[in-house]
């Protein structure tokens, strides 16, 4: 029964459709269905072209997982948090950012995962900056970094430059980027720019292995750990790029002295390094190295074997500094402004916890400036030539941190020392009363007159001291003795200092704040060497005066007739190289001031110094 009535159920419906289209037949003509079907397929057509992407196929090759990546900040974190930053890709990609454009950059090793990170840093304009002002978290890094001492070098020369903001001169920026782009492990912070670093503050280097804020557990405590656990970037020990003046190093740990080996060892370290470094500052001057030891520093992997450097012989408390008293330091300028005042920048910051290693050690010049050497030290000095102990301390400086000549930057000089506060210390070594040129009430301004008894001598010495006590200073002359106390105590007393250019001005330092120095330029265009003193006078806080004498005015008139290639064409001498120069225009040159001239600077100094006393 199922079977059969299910049966007639399916005829009927099959007989039914079969009238339906018999029906629909007679009402659609063929003519009318054609025209359907190219509707239909026109709508369809206008569909699909409405929602199609014509440019998809033109797009596909500029994206790419690096920009994808560094749209999102979540990757960009998770890169951060997962990689450390590798020094080796991280050079290479400075090279590009530096030289291609943004496309070139990304389109190199588009799919190494590894580069994630490095290519955000590299998607910037070419001038760009990768710590910016206004990125926080960037800045915090930096300062971070360079607590840790794991500096990182500049990614582009554009970039150190901004960061940096006080290299010397352009040479010393195209330096920076040549040892960014060739030896990218290599770093300084002598002066040098601040670190480049990841932003997230998880993965910057530390001193000691830390926990990273964000993650509880960076790494299982059963882990097996290396002898050099600690998260950092090896910092090479020596820098022989950053400054023009001089090659320093820096070792922190387990160092040893050789005093008579010359050498300084850093033991059981995570590399092998070999150095060679003359520790005074002018690298570039081969008469002035040349009597200046080589110090090889180096580090070890391993403790040295038995031998003289196995034990310590003496184990130091304190870090050391080690420098070279040789060089052209028997010139008074150049005892300041090669190791006096490079040592009061490096020292003054330990307060006379340092202990001072002296190569080529002079007793006589050590003995001239002692009581210098004990205001910055409270430990005897120790000659390195005569020393064959092994000294152990966990910090050296090989070389002595320093500047432009005769200066100090600020900007760069630890605790912000400046030149005011190197006069303030060294009248306070000889215990020198005068802080501020306020003469005392009724009391004339004093002026020292360096005379000078060989070159460079005012032949009308009478005649000037006459006309600066008409116009109202006590005149005092002198040609400095070799003793330093006796001279600075007579600068002291003094409001303002007169003299040719040479290395007596450099007494300035003794002169109170608010002093006036008057240098007298001779002839043959040497306003440049005139520079030594000019910007050095007004860094420790005194009134400069500048006088460039006239032809008439030298004796070189009493020697060469008036048409000579020394007064017609001064730069034509210079060109022959500075003997030339120092020959004719410095040593064969004396001075007779023309006071009609000359008077009107006069004036102005002691207007200067009761313009002090007034206020």
């Amino acid at each position: 029964m199922e079977g059969g009535g299910g049966k007639a159920a399916g005829y009927a419906h099959h007989h039914d459709t079969a009238r339906l289209l018999k029906a629909f037949s007679r009402t659609v003509e063929p003519r009318n269905f054609g025209i359907g079907l190219v509707a239909g397929f026109l709508l369809v057509t206008c569909a699909y072209f409405s929602t199609a992407k014509f440019d998809a196929i033109h797009i596909a090759p500029l994206v790419s997982p690096l920009e994808t990546r560094i749209g999102s900040p979540v990757s960009a974190a998770a890169a951060g948090s997962k990689t450390q930053l590798d020094l080796g890709v991280l050079g290479q990609d400075a090279a590009l950012s530096g030289e291609g454009s943004k496309a070139e950059v990304l389109d190199t090793d588009g799919d190494d995962h590894n580069l994630v990170h490095d290519a955000s840093l590299a998607d910037t304009k070419k001038d760009d900056t990768f710590a910016r002002d206004g990125d926080a978290a960037a800045v915090e890094a930096a300062k971070d970094d360079d607590a840790a001492g794991a500096l990182l070098p500049p990614l582009s020369a554009n970039g150190a430059q901004e960061e940096q903001g006080v290299l010397e001169d352009q040479e010393l920026l195209v330096q920076d980027a040549i040892a960014a782009a060739n030896s990218p492990n290599k770093s300084s912070s002598n002066g040098g720019s601040q670190s480049v670093v990841q932003s997230d503050p998880a993965t910057i280097p530390a001193p000691v292995q830390q926990s990273p804020p964000t993650v509880p557990v960076p790494e299982p405590a059963d882990s097996p750990r290396p002898a050099t656990a600690p998260r950092r970037e090896w910092k090479p020990l020596c820098d022989l790029t950053s400054n023009r003046r001089i090659d320093w190093c820096e070792l922190d740990g387990d160092v040893r002295v050789h005093g008579a080996k010359a050498t300084v060892t850093l033991v059981g370290a995570p590399q092998a390094e070999e150095w060679r470094i003359r520790p005074y500052p002018r690298k570039v001057d081969p008469n002035a190295m040349r009597h200046v030891t080589n110090i090889t520093v180096r580090s070890t992997t391993t403790l040295p074997g038995a031998g003289e450097d196995a034990e310590c012989a003496i184990r130091h408390s304190v870090p050391a500094l080690l420098f070279s008293d040789r060089g052209y330091t028997g010139n008074y300028f150049h005892a300041y402004t090669d190791v006096i005042l490079p040592l009061f920048l490096t020292a003054k910051q330990y307060g006379g916890e340092v202990q001072f290693l002296v190569s080529d050690l002079q007793m006589w010049w050590v003995g001239k400036f002692l009581p210098v050497f004990k205001s910055l030290s409270n430990y005897d000095l120790v000659d390195l030539a005569a020393d064959n102990r092994t000294r152990c301390f966990r910090h050296v400086q090989v070389g002595l941190t320093c500047h432009a000549d005769f200066s100090i930057d600020p900007l760069r000089a630890p605790n912000g020392y400046s030149m005011v506060d190197f006069t303030k210390h060294m009248r306070g070594v000889y215990g020198l009363p005068r802080g501020l040129a306020v003469p005392a009430t009724g009391a004339k301004p004093r002026l020292l007159l360096i005379a000078r008894a060989s070159t460079r001598r005012f032949v009308n010495a009478d005649d000037i001291v006459r006309a600066a006590q008409k116009v109202g200073f006590e005149v005092v002359v002198s040609e400095g003795t070799h003793e330093v106390a006796p001279f600075a105590e007579l600068a002291n007393t003094c409001d303002a200092m007169l003299g040719v250019h040479g290395a007596g001005l450099t007494n300035m330092v003794f002169l109170p704040t608010g002093g006036v120095v008057i240098q007298v330029v001779p002839l043959g265009g040497l306003e440049f060497v005139a520079g030594y003193f000019r910007t050095p006078s007004r860094d420790m806080g005194l009134k400069y005066l500048e006088y460039r004498i006239a032809p008439a005015e030298s004796t070189l008139t009493e020697q060469y007739p008036a048409d000579h290639p020394i007064f017609t064409d001064p730069d034509g001498v210079k060109s022959k190289g500075w003997e030339s120069l120092k020959q004719v225009y410095l040593d064969k040159q004396d001075v007779r001031l023309d006071l009609k001239r000359f008077r009107p600077l006069l004036k102005k100094a002691i207007a200067h110094i009761r313009a002090n006393k007034l206020q």
